[in-house]
């Protein structure tokens, strides 16, 4: 290859617009560097940064392009702010800086989470430690009642939608359908609902449907070939493979973001595979709300405590490795769906049937946070509390010793430093976690 010129890149350089100002490489890496090690807050905080870093600030991108990618990463499945800075990354310097901008908008916030995942394996059953965690899984609760609070203003618009969500909730709740069947009915639902007088559109296709056949394939190999060698290797039943298969079929229904998610990622990892308790679940969400990256880094603290507790004997190298096929099934996907998909952004965008059956999955998303909502809570509030069946309705019977005091009012605090005073999300995690220790140590 000839120095200095552009990298090879699986999507033509032909369908990226260089109108507007292109920094240099270098200049580029710098920013996608501080955007990674900044991103704290949420979706919500990271949207912000990278909107005054990349369009008020330098002008890479149009504020109308920038919104444009912006929809189209959040109708996508997985962590949207990551697929969008992995979207202007490419728009800047085609696959290079797509690589680049995704991987270092994840990497430090991955960082951090082995390294806290390694440390809580290893001092979660000190007394102390379970004492700020009382506090912190208070706080994760009342920060997935404002996700549910923030999402279902923007998703339920009328009856419709509130039908799609009710229905999920019910689904989900009483009879634990799984969430990839109820995102399949939300979208059938959605598109039945409300697109009934759409029109497809008819604008012209960017680039060569062979160009886009070929970045699917090879994409494809590249998130799945390594877990396809690790089965040959390992066999089905091996820990790392069925960590490899259980967060590859996630980041496929991933619609919603983390927290839509975790109620199926509880679902399974917790009550189906015994990776870890539903207490430890929540301390991992906790967890991954105090580093910077994508929340659905939670995802890798529950890859590292599967593995390393498969042998029996804790192992940091299992456990490492299995955060990183957890962390390769959660985020190769990611970049399948903005490779293949960036050229048509303005395309899919017009399209009023996709958007009606993405219009019925984000309104069942807001039934599937109800029902993490109430599932957290009745494993903060209520410890100890029982899954039972009567045939195919599910229900919870209430421990002897009933609510735990220190929860509720630890929880309490948590709502009026969220809601009231407006304190955020880490202050708000630091507050209980030390209020939890304070009384744990107190006389």
């Amino acid at each position: 290859m000839i120095a200095g010129a552009p990298a090879p890149s699986i999507i033509p350089d032909a369908a990226i617009d260089r109108s507007a100002p292109r920094p240099g490489f270098g200049e580029a890496l710098r920013v996608w560097a501080r955007i990674g090690c900044l991103s704290f807050g949420g979706p919500a905080g990271q949207i912000a940064l990278m909107h005054r870093e990349i369009v008020e600030q330098r002008g890479w991108l149009g504020e109308s392009e920038y919104l444009n990618a912006l929809n189209f990463c959040m109708l996508l499945p997985g962590p949207e702010a990551m697929q969008l800075a992995t979207y202007a990354g490419w728009r800047l310097h085609g696959l290079r800086g797509g690589l680049a901008a995704g991987l270092l908008f994840v990497l430090p916030g991955a960082l951090l989470v082995l390294g806290l995942a390694v440390a809580y394996a290893a001092l979660g059953d000190v007394p102390l430690v379970e004492a700020a965690f009382v506090g912190i899984k208070a706080a994760v609760l009342v920060i997935v009642l404002e996700a549910l609070l923030r999402i279902s203003r923007r998703a339920l618009h009328d009856r419709r939608h509130y039908l799609i969500a009710a229905t999920a909730f019910v689904a989900i709740f009483l009879f634990a359908v799984p969430f990839p069947l109820i995102v399949l009915g939300a979208a059938l639902a959605g598109f039945a609902l409300l697109g009934r007088s759409a029109t497809a559109a008819t604008a012209r296709s960017p680039v060569p449907l062979a160009r886009t056949l070929v970045t699917i394939l090879a994409w494809l190999g590249i998130w799945l070939l390594p877990l396809a060698l690790l089965w040959a290797w390992l066999g089905h039943g091996h820990v790392l493979v069925q960590l490899g298969l259980f967060f590859s079929k996630l980041a496929v229904v991933t619609f919603g973001g983390a927290y839509a998610v975790l109620a199926y990622m509880a679902q399974a990892a917790v009550e189906s595979h015994g990776w870890l308790s539903a207490g430890e679940m929540l301390d991992g969400l906790g967890l991954a709300e105090t580093t910077p990256g994508p929340l659905i880094l939670v995802t890798e603290f529950v890859g590292y405590l599967a593995a390393a507790r498969s042998s029996g004997e804790p192992s940091v190298l299992l456990g490492s490795a299995g955060a990183a096929v957890t962390l390769w099934a959660t985020f190769a996907p990611c970049f399948l769906w903005i490779f293949a998909g960036a050229p048509y952004v303005v395309r899919i965008g017009q399209s009023p049937g996709l958007r009606a059956a993405l219009q019925g999955i984000t309104a069942a998303v807001v039934g599937v946070i109800l029902n993490l909502s109430i599932w957290f809570g009745l494993n903060v509030l209520a410890p100890g509390i029982e899954e039972r069946w009567a045939g195919p309705l599910r229900y919870w019977l209430p421990p002897p010793s009933g609510l735990d005091p220190v929860a509720v009012a630890l929880t309490v605090v948590a709502a009026l430093a969220l809601f009231r005073l407006k304190l955020g999300v880490p202050a708000t995690l630091g507050l209980c976690a030390g209020l939890a220790l304070l009384w744990a140590v107190a006389p």
